[in-house]
C-alpha cells in the first residue's frame, strides 16, 4: 500500500511533464545567451519566447498518456483535447494579448510625452503568447521528452 506522497512522487506523467515544462524554460534562457549574448536567467520564470513550455508541458502528458494506455483511451482524449485548447490559447488569445499590450504601452508613452505631471501608468507584460512556431518546436520537446520517459528510461 503505498501513502499519497509515495503516489505523488512516484507520477511518472506528472513528472514527465513538469521535466518538459523545466526543459523548456532552460532552453528559453540558452537560447537567449546565444542570440542575444546576454545571461538573464529571470526569463525561465517568464511566459512566451522560444520554445513553448506551456505545449511541452500538456505534450508530454499526452504523449505519456497515449503510451502507456494506448490513443484510445480515455486518458489520452482528455489529455489531447486539453492540450489543443493550451496550445490554441497560446497562439490565440494570449499572442492577441500580448499585440494589443505593446499597442497600449506605445499610446501610453505618446500620452506621457503631452501629460507629463501625474501620468505614470505600470508599462503592460508584451511577450504573453507564443507564435506557431514556438509551440510547434514546445510540442516537439514534450513529446521527446516523453518518449525519452516512457520507451528509454
Amino acid at each position: 500500500m503505498h501513502t499519497p506522497l509515495e503516489d505523488l512522487l512516484g507520477n511518472r506523467w506528472l513528472w514527465t511533464a513538469v521535466l518538459a515544462s523545466t526543459s523548456a524554460q532552460v532552453v528559453k534562457v540558452l537560447l537567449i545567451l546565444l542570440f542575444e549574448g546576454r545571461w538573464r536567467p529571470a526569463a525561465f520564470m517568464e511566459t512566451g519566447g522560444m520554445p513553448s513550455s506551456h505545449s511541452a508541458m500538456v505534450a508530454a502528458l499526452a504523449t505519456g498518456l497515449a503510451l502507456e494506455f494506448g490513443l484510445g483511451s480515455p486518458l489520452f482524449a482528455a489529455s489531447a483535447v486539453f492540450a489543443l485548447i493550451v496550445m490554441y490559447d497560446a497562439t490565440g488569445v494570449r499572442h492577441s494579448s500580448g499585440i494589443q499590450a505593446r499597442l497600449l504601452n506605445e499610446l501610453v508613452e505618446e500620452l506621457r510625452a503631452v501629460v507629463r505631471e501625474g501620468f505614470a501608468p505600470q508599462p503592460l507584460r508584451v511577450l504573453l503568447g507564443h507564435t506557431y512556431l514556438e509551440v510547434l518546436v514546445g510540442t516537439l520537446l514534450g513529446v521527446g521528452m516523453a518518449f525519452l520517459a516512457f520507451r528509454v528510461l
